[in-house]
């Protein structure tokens, strides 16, 4: 996706990112360092990660506050004056939520709901919501909290207010923070031993680039409550494997753990039910808000059942093709370099 077209939608606005210290956060704003904002403001908790991120970016129209969106009066105050809202702050990690329930509620629902709340009261112009494959046919708590996130961030469009809501939805971004990719690449260069939960479970594979894609386009383009999808190739975690060994030339010591709690062997991005509600674009699937009414006796037509879209269906790669795909990610580079 070209961005150029858009710079000029970001001209003289004031942009707040929820979590914009993490690893789409700090992409995202590296994207608007290049655009003619007047301000990006980034709201997070940790004031470590904020230190970093003001010696990575050194910009002044870049200012930072201490912001937890579990707290409604901080986030509100927070997100005054401000035009564009983009919300990333959640807890993700599949493990740490399924065993700490109730703090995935705490900010991925309440704090969401916060965000929402905030927008309205303060007349953000649109909000762009993140979200998760783990949201769709949940099986874990990550999931289900990030379902609920999506339900109450679309269900604005049967209420009248100015923010215009839209989220987007994307599986897993190669090399993010916790991610498996760099854990198994230090393992590899370190020739220690690889714990694969099951080699034969996929996972959809995208850029942190193309995650910044999809946002600024669903900015730009979406309407009240649409759902913006992002299409992507997936591999087998076999394959993975096979990946980096190809790029770093070596054998990998593997062994099999199976999977960890609540882990699908295959994510959907799309359900069957979403997607005959979808229009198909250029890398990804748009999909409207069912607005039908409650009056079913009123002959509403039902909608058809479409396809779904999950990581075994959609365009599968070859060790090769990952491989190519992993070494022409920023991160990669200071492996490579290491391994020479």
């Amino acid at each position: 996706m070209k961005f150029e077209s858009y710079m000029s939608d970001f001209k003289d606005k004031r942009v707040a990112i929820t979590g914009g210290t993490g690893s789409f956060g700090s992409e995202f704003v590296e994207f608007l360092t290049t655009t003619e904002v007047s301000e990006v403001l980034i709201l997070s908790r940790d004031e470590s990660k904020q230190d970093l991120s003001r010696v990575r970016f050194k910009d002044d129209r870049i200012s930072y506050k201490i912001c937890d969106v579990r707290d409604f009066d901080a986030t509100n105050r927070s997100l005054k004056d401000v035009d564009f809202v983009f919300h990333a702050a959640a807890l993700k990690q599949v493990p740490a939520c399924e065993f700490n329930a109730m703090e995935a509620v705490k900010t991925n629902i309440l704090g969401s709901n916060n965000v929402i709340n905030a927008c309205v009261d303060n007349n953000i112009s649109k909000a762009v919501m993140l979200s998760t494959d783990k949201a769709v046919q949940p099986v874990n708590a990550m999931g289900m909290s990030k379902a609920m996130m999506e339900k109450i961030a679309i269900g604005q469009a049967f209420l009248d207010n100015k923010t215009v809501f839209s989220v987007t939805r994307y599986g897993n971004v190669m090399g993010s923070r916790g991610s498996v990719i760099p854990i198994f690449v230090d393992k590899i260069l370190k020739g220690e031993e690889l714990l694969v939960t099951d080699p034969n479970m996929t996972r959809f594979m995208m850029s942190l680039q193309e995650s910044v894609d999809l946002v600024v386009y669903a900015l730009i383009n979406s309407m009240q409550g649409e759902l913006l999808v992002q299409k992507a190739p997936a591999a087998t975690l076999e394959v993975l494997v096979a990946a980096l060994e190809l790029i770093f030339n070596t054998k990998a010591n593997v062994r099999i753990i199976g999977p960890r709690h609540a882990e699908k062997t295959h994510e959907v991005l799309l359900s069957s039910e979403e997607s005959a509600r979808a229009v198909e674009l250029d890398g990804f699937y748009k999909v409207s808000p069912d607005t039908r009414g409650l009056d079913y006796s009123s002959g509403t037509k039902v909608p058809p059942v479409g396809f779904e879209f999950n990581s075994s269906n959609t365009l599968m790669l070859s060790p090769t093709e990952l491989a190519d795909l992993l070494i022409k990610l920023p991160f990669m580079s200071r492996y490579i370099d290491a391994s020479i």
